[in-house]
Parts: C-alpha cells; sequence; structure tokens
C-alpha cells in the first residue's frame, strides 16, 4: 500500500489488523538498529488518527507478547532482528549481581552475568558479544574487552585483621570487598571511613585488590559522613592550600580609580535579603523614586570576576568545581571563603564592588527603561528572610516602604509570569535541626513566603535583561555567542504518565495542549493539591515530567519560565556560569569579538553536570540525615503515601516528616508480586491485590542502613487511594504487627 492510499484510510478511519501489522513491522525492521515510541511509529506510518494512533498501542503490545517485536525499555520498540554479534557500549554494575551493558546510545540495557563481565566496573566502556534473541529467553552480552576504564574510588569502611584488610563499600555498584594490602593502609585502623581505588582485578580472583587514597575519620562521625557522600559523587571536601593562599594575597582595597569607572550608588538605599544562616550575600537591592515617579530599582550582583582573573589558580580551581555544594550541615564553595565570605560578599556597611542590572519600573511594575554596568554600592542593612517577611505582613519596621514598595512590583511581576505560562512550583523543602555533634534532632520545613519570593522575581528579571541584551538583536543580525540557561518542553510520554497518575486522584491536565495550556493545567492542579495528602508527592512527579535545565550557547528558551531568553548573572560567588556571563557582558561592551563557541559549550557542559553531581550530593545527604533521624524512631507507626514503585518493592513517604522508605516486596507474603511498569503498581499475581503509587498506606519503622542510606517500613494497613473502586483495595493487611518476611526474593 502506498503512503497516499494509506493516508487516505486514515483520513476515513482505521487500518485493518493485518495491515496495522505489517506497517509496523515494516518500519522497525526498516529502522532496526533504532528504538522508538508509540508516536515515532505511528507517525512514521503516516497513522495521524488519534483513535487509530491508539489502535497502533494496542498492536504494538500484541507483538510484543508474541516475541516479533522487543520492548527494550518503557514504551520504547524495537525489531526483533538477530543483533550484530559485537558492540560497545557502557557496563552497569550492580551490588545485587544484575550487571547490564547500555547500547544504542543509552536505548536499550542487556543482561551481563558476573562471569561474563571480566570484572568491568560501573561507567567502563567496554566492547561486547550479544547474543541472538531468542524467544522466551532473555537476551545476554558477554564483555570481550574492556576500552576505556573509568577513574572511580570507593567509599567504605577499613576492617584490619592480623593477615589482611578489606574495606567493606558502601557502593551500590560493588558487591565485593577491596583487598587492601597492610603497605597500603596509609595508618588506617579498623572502623574509619575510607575512600579506596581498586588497582587489580583478575578474573581468577573472587575480590579485587586496593589502596587507601584517604582516611576521613571514624564510621559514624558527621565529618566523616558528609565528606565520605562528597568523595563519592567525586566533589572535593577540602580546599587547596596553594588556592587558599592566592586568596589571601588578594586587595580588597577599593580605589577612587576604580571607584571612577563605575556608577555610584554608595548614597541610595540598599540591602540584602538572604537565609539567616547565609554568609555569602551575592545579591543586593537599591531602590529610589525619580521625578517621573516610576522607581529606580538596581540588581547588584557581587563583581566576582574585578577579583578573580582569567586562567589564575582560583579561576581554574572555580571553573573545575564550576558550583558551589549544599549539604545538610554545612556548604564546600566554590570559591574560597575570603573571597566567598570576604571580599566579595555584600556585607552591609561596607563598600562594595558590583555588576548591576538597573530598571525603571512604572506603578504596573512594566520596565520602562534598563541600563547593565559595573558599579559600587554600599549596603544600609543586611535583612533576614524572616526579617523581611515580617514587614511585609505588618507593614512596619525599618525600611518598610522600600520593602513593600519592592514587594508590591513583585507581585505584579510575578502575576504577568504566571499569565504568560510560566510553572508555579512552590514546594516546600526539608531541612533539620542539627545539634553540635551534626546529629539530627527535629525536621522542619522550608516554605517560600513573600519575601523569598521578592528576590527571586528580581533576580529572574535581572537574568532574563541580561539574555535579552545579548541575544535579541534586530533583524538580519547575529547574536553573539553567549551562555543560556535553557529548559526544554517535558517529554510527551512523561507529561501523559503524570496526567494519568493525577487523574487518579481527581485532577485533570490536559497534555496534548499548548506549552501555555499544559502550564495553565500544571499550575491549576499544583494550586488545588496545595495542603492535601498527594501534595508533595504529585509536585516531585510533576517535576520529574520536565526536562532538566541546562547550561549552552543554543538558545531555546526557558520552559518552564515561559521566557525566550534565559541566563545565570546574579550568583557568581557560588556559581561559575554566572562569572563567564559577567566576563562576556564586559567583553561584548567593550566591542570585544563573538567569544569561541565551542570553549563556551564545554565549560557549559561541564557546568551542568557538575551541577547535577551537586544536587545528587546534597540529596544523599538529606537521605542520610533522613536515617539518622528515623533510627530514634524505631517501631513507631506513621501514616504515608506511596511515592515509588519498583520490582523489589514500593517506597513510602511519611505525612509528618517526608522521610521516605522501603516497603520490601520480599515482607509481603500474602501473594507473589509482580511490577507493572506502565500503571506504576505492583499486582498480586493470585489475588490481584494492588499498591498503586499515591495509595495512603500505614507502616511502622523496621531497619535504618546508614550506609545504604535506605529506612525500610513494615506495611502496617492500606487505606488506599480514596479515589480507586474499594475492590481493588488491600483488605488482607489491615492489621498493627509487621509482616514475616517471605513471598518474591530479589
Amino acid at each position: 500500500m502506498n503512503t497516499k492510499t494509506l493516508k487516505e484510510r486514515n483520513a476515513g478511519g482505521r487500518l485493518k489488523k493485518a495491515d496495522l501489522r505489517d506497517k509496523i513491522m515494516s518500519f522497525l525492521k526498516a529502522n532496526k538498529s533504532q528504538a522508538f515510541n508509540y508516536k515515532q511509529i505511528a507517525f512514521g506510518i503516516d497513522v495521524t488518527d488519534k483513535r487509530a494512533r491508539l489502535d497502533v498501542l494496542n498492536m504494538l503490545d500484541e507483538l510484543v507478547a508474541a516475541e516479533n517485536i522487543i520492548e527494550v525499555s518503557l514504551g520504547k520498540y524495537r525489531a526483533a532482528a538477530t543483533r550484530a554479534s559485537e558492540t560497545e557500549g557502557i557496563f552497569v554494575r550492580r551490588a545485587n549481581g544484575k550487571n547490564a551493558v547500555i547500547i544504542n546510545d543509552g536505548e536499550e540495557q542487556i543482561m551481563v552475568a558476573e562471569r561474563n563481565s571480566m570484572h568491568a566496573l560501573n561507567g567502563d566502556k567496554v566492547r561486547v558479544e550479544i547474543s541472538a534473541a531468542v524467544p522466551g529467553k532473555d537476551t545476554e552480552a558477554k564483555v570481550l574487552e574492556i576500552l576505556e576504564v573509568k577513574d572511580q574510588v570507593f567509599i567504605g569502611t577499613l576492617n584490619v585483621e592480623k593477615n589482611y584488610a578489606a574495606v567493606v563499600t558502601d557502593s551500590k555498584f560493588l558487591a565485593a570487598d577491596i583487598i587492601i594490602p597492610r603497605r597500603q593502609l596509609k595508618g588506617g585502623k579498623t572502623g574509619d571511613k575510607v575512600i579506596a581505588r581498586i588497582t587489580q582485578w583478575s578474573d581468577d580472583q573472587m575480590n579485587p585488590r586496593g589502596e587507601i587514597i584517604d582516611i576521613l575519620g571514624k564510621k559514624g562521625e558527621n565529618n566523616a559522613e558528609m565528606h565520605a557522600i562528597l568523595a563519592e559523587f567525586g566533589l572535593p571536601y577540602k580546599y587547596p592550600e596553594n588556592v587558599e593562599a592566592a586568596a589571601e594575597k588578594i586587595d580588597a582595597g577599593i580605589t577612587p580609580e576604580e571607584v571612577a569607572k563605575r556608577e555610584d550608588f554608595r548614597n541610595v538605599t540598599t540591602f540584602t535579603i538572604d537565609p539567616r544562616d547565609a554568609k555569602d550575600f551575592d545579591d543586593a537591592l537599591s531602590i529610589r523614586q525619580l521625578a517621573n515617579g516610576n522607581w529606580e530599582v538596581g540588581v547588584h550582583i557581587a563583581d566576582v570576576t574585578h577579583y578573580v582573573t582569567p586562567h589564575s589558580i582560583i579561576d581554574k580551581e572555580a571553573r573545575q568545581r564550576a558550583t558551589s555544594v549544599y549539604l545538610v550541615d554545612r556548604t564546600i564553595p566554590m570559591l574560597p571563603e575570603r573571597l566567598s565570605n570576604g571580599i566579595c560578599s555584600l556585607r552591609p556597611n561596607e563598600e562594595k564592588l558590583t555588576f548591576s542590572a538597573i530598571f525603571e519600573l512604572d506603578k504596573d511594575a512594566h520596565v520602562v527603561n534598563y541600563r547593565i554596568g559595573r558599579t559600587v554600592i554600599k549596603s544600609d542593612r543586611r535583612f533576614t528572610y524572616e526579617e523581611a517577611q515580617e514587614i511585609i505582613e505588618t507593614g512596619e519596621g525599618e525600611f518598610s516602604k522600600e520593602v513593600l514598595t519592592l514587594d508590591g512590583l513583585a507581585k505584579k511581576l510575578r502575576r504577568r509570569r504566571y499569565d504568560a505560562g510560566a510553572l508555579e512550583f512552590d514546594r516546600a523543602e526539608v531541612r533539620f535541626e542539627i545539634d553540635k555533634n551534626g546529629h539530627p534532632i527535629s525536621v522542619y520545613f522550608k516554605e517560600s513566603k513573600d519575601a523569598n519570593k521578592l528576590i527571586e522575581e528580581f533576580m529572574l528579571l535581572a537574568n532574563l535583561t541580561v539574555a535579552e541584551s545579548i541575544g535579541k538583536v534586530g533583524k538580519g543580525k547575529k547574536a553573539k555567542n553567549f551562555v543560556y540557561r535553557v529548559h526544554d518542553k517535558p517529554d510527551q510520554e512523561k507529561i501523559t504518565n503524570f496526567s494519568h497518575i493525577a487523574s487518579r486522584f481527581g485532577y485533570r491536565v490536559n497534555p496534548e495542549g499548548t506549552a501555555k495550556e499544559v502550564n495553565k493545567g500544571l499550575n491549576r492542579l499544583l494550586r488545588d493539591v496545595k495542603g492535601k495528602g498527594e501534595e508533595n508527592m504529585l509536585s516531585i512527579l510533576a517535576i520529574r515530567s520536565m526536562a532538566k535545565a541546562v547550561y549552552t550557547t543554543d538558545n531555546i528558551g526557558h520552559y518552564g519560565l515561559a521566557l525566550d531568553y534565559y541566563t545565570h548573572f546574579t550568583s557568581p560567588i557560588r556559581r561559575y556560569p554566572d562569572m563567564m556571563v559577567h566576563r562576556l557582558l564586559a567583553k561584548y561592551a567593550d566591542g570585544g569579538r563573538s567569544a569561541d563557541k565551542v570553549k563556551l559549550d564545554e565549560q557549559c557542559k561541564h557546568s551542568s553536570d557538575m551541577e547535577q553531581l551537586a544536587s545528587n550530593a546534597e540529596r544523599a545527604s538529606i537521605r542520610y540525615k533522613q536515617v539518622e533521624f528515623m533510627q530514634t524512631k524505631m517501631g513507631e507507626i506513621y501514616e504515608g503515601v506511596i511515592s515509588g514503585v519498583t520490582e523489589w518493592g514500593f517506597y513510602v513517604e511519611l505525612d509528618e516528616n517526608m522521610c521516605e522508605g522501603l516497603v520490601p516486596v520480599r515482607d509481603l507474603n500474602d501473594d507473589y508480586y509482580e511490577l507493572d511498569e506502565k500503571n506504576y503498581c505492583l499486582i498480586g499475581r493470585a489475588h490481584h491485590n494492588k499498591y498503586t503509587l499515591g495509595d495512603k498506606v500505614k507502616v511502622q519503622v523496621a531497619r535504618a542502613d546508614l550506609d545504604r542510606k535506605q529506612l525500610d517500613f513494615a506495611l502496617i494497613s492500606d487505606e488506599g487511594n480514596p479515589n480507586k473502586p474499594r475492590k481493588e483495595r488491600n483488605k488482607s493487611h489491615g492489621r498493627n504487627t509487621p509482616r514475616k518476611r517471605g513471598g518474591k526474593k530479589k
């Protein structure tokens, strides 16, 4: 059947099943090296009718069941043709023995038995031989050669015996202990938390051999554990002495000659608003009323690049770190503290050099004029968010007129952003009250109030304006290369899946609309869910359905903020891309040529990667403190919501403190449970009982493993999802004692 005939038949309705099957098989065989989702397949065979696309999805399920095609990952399909016998991929090692190799640019994961692994480590690039697809049997791969060894270290606890020593690793990627020759101990003793590297692992050895890289301290000590988290993600936990020494030599003085080059704001009302424990104040706001009645608002940012010159030892260290890292109890700064907390910090009653975006705003917060340039300021007051919030709520306090005016302008700016389709994520963050030894004694939630949003709004305005000043050029002109902060639109499948989950709670999000319509639906959901049990879970899932924001020179706009241009200009003390932006602004203001795109993109990629690592480390520190906090709650019973579902069990987030733990499938001994990925649930094979994302449950704290940062819960009762039919709710587990172990094994 030719394309024209196919389109004609689509226009009139649906294809016959046999024709549809043939078209799908032909398309996949013609593209046998790739995997596609059902919409891509429908597009590929010119099926455009919505009902007909559902037929495509149903046919794909039938073809998978008949083993004519392979579902290589959730919702991704490929022809079940015989593969090439050899290919290259990235090895994935797991402590549970489920090793795999990832091929086809991440599209497919194939199992590798330990005996066929050549002891490849997680992240190694390998050449593998892949067995041909056999109906009814999982495809396997065999490592033939390790092409590139990923440099990595392992964190663990040292155990020194009379004749040998070993590191018992915390890694989820390595089940074997690392044997350490006694001459490689570096003074380490039993119970020390250490960093080790594998130096040898022959095929005939059960355990790898290695060496100690550093000793972090005694296991369980707060500093040792926090440093271990940083080391786990390859992040620095101490500052090089030569970099600190270089920072100490920097002259903090501000000369009259330097002031003369800048716009002087020292006599304009200026203040900072930051968290109460902040020490690095990298932004300040100034405000004054102009003769025409409009308001001039200055967004003043620490002029870090005045002090940190390109290719200096401090710059190289900052470039490598790319970001400050924020753990539960500490900040690991990108810049030495002499700069971050001293010279560059916009402390009150001190003259400081700044890079500023100055706005003239009318009474409705419309930007009438703006200018960007280097300035000098002298902050009049340092506000905490709590102090500024009290002024906003009571109308009283020092600089109350200025704070209230800024708050009113910020609210008008924010309202216009939301009307334009910006997302309104406003999720409470978990915070811990820590004692002098670093141990958590209570949990509280940090909420974003008007004072936080005031600062956020003017920082957004500055970032947007700076990006537009370089990227938005006249017709026929080419913009100079620049660093943008971009956020791609969400994957259609993810947003569709999220809409299905939300519907179980009675919320409607139309995934098929325009970006503005989808975002308005998400914002409506986020408002409606406020204060309800499912709020946190649905907020997290909505965020997970979004793409990740990254740095790049290729501007595609910022989906979440509904902006065509956006960058990061406002935090050069803690983000290297902001330093890059400051330098580019100065270069172009002086008439400089367009910067090298390749070099900019390399640093953008590195900065995006380091940002992700820092975020992972922050989450790991939160998980550690959650487990440490819940160790004191063993046996206690809590209510919560199922926040994740996997083949090894389901995760429950507690309503009271947002701590998350696992109910292992091995402890569900009333049936044999299997994962239904598409419907986010575990289903009992015999009794068809379901545990579904969002179900309300009651659990008891059963185990707390600090090494693996994992809580285990015992299920007490399943209260179910109130929107789910009663027949689907659990009726067999409504008891107040934990289950005995049994059932499915991991």
